[in-house]
């Protein structure tokens, strides 16, 4: 069966796409889908890949900032990202991935997201990088650590020039989790 994939801002997804690509997330995370993460995810670009039973796989990027050695760096922030559990292991995460990378390479300085253990797998296995160091938050009351945030951290370079792992990313602050 075909895949269609499609490259879409939140403005062009009508109410029912919208509603398709949260019911999708909410399926993939067993219900551990929040409201503030599905927040997170809208007011960039969506890829979406539909199959003949309807939408198969999600993806998205918004635009985050990211200090690093003295520099906020303009960052694709890939979230939302989810396949139907009966369209696993036919490379739609790939797809998806290769859509939001592409974006990613060619409108931003780095590409980030945070990633549980078994998503990682995919991300690594597509040359994200495992992010080694400090992770803060411009929170309202300052510059705060964010420890927690540690180790589920993945960049991809893109323009970047060298991340040193010595120096600290300062992320913008967000509701609900900040990475």
């Amino acid at each position: 069966m075909a895949h269609r994939l499609r490259l879409a801002h939140t403005a062009d997804l009508d109410p029912a796409e919208l509603h398709a690509a949260r019911s999708l997330l909410d399926t993939a995370f067993e219900g551990g889908f929040s409201a503030e993460d599905w927040d997170h995810g809208l007011g960039g670009l969506h890829v979406l890949v539909q199959d003949g039973a309807g939408l198969a796989a999600h993806g998205a990027v918004v635009m985050r900032r990211i200090r690093h050695r003295g520099r906020w760096l303009r960052t694709g922030y890939v979230e939302a990202v989810a396949v139907r559990p009966d369209a696993r292991r036919k490379g739609l995460g790939g797809r998806v991935l290769g859509e939001l990378e592409r974006v990613i390479e060619r409108a931003y300085d780095l590409g980030a997201l945070s990633a549980s253990p078994e998503g990682a797998l995919l991300y690594t296995a597509r040359g994200w990088q495992r992010w080694a160091g400090q992770v803060h938050g411009l929170s309202p009351d300052g510059i705060v650590r964010l420890p927690e945030e540690e180790g589920d951290m993945y960049v991809w370079p893109a323009l970047a020039g060298p991340l040193d792992p010595a120096r600290e990313f300062v992320l913008d602050w967000r509701d609900g989790d900040v990475a």
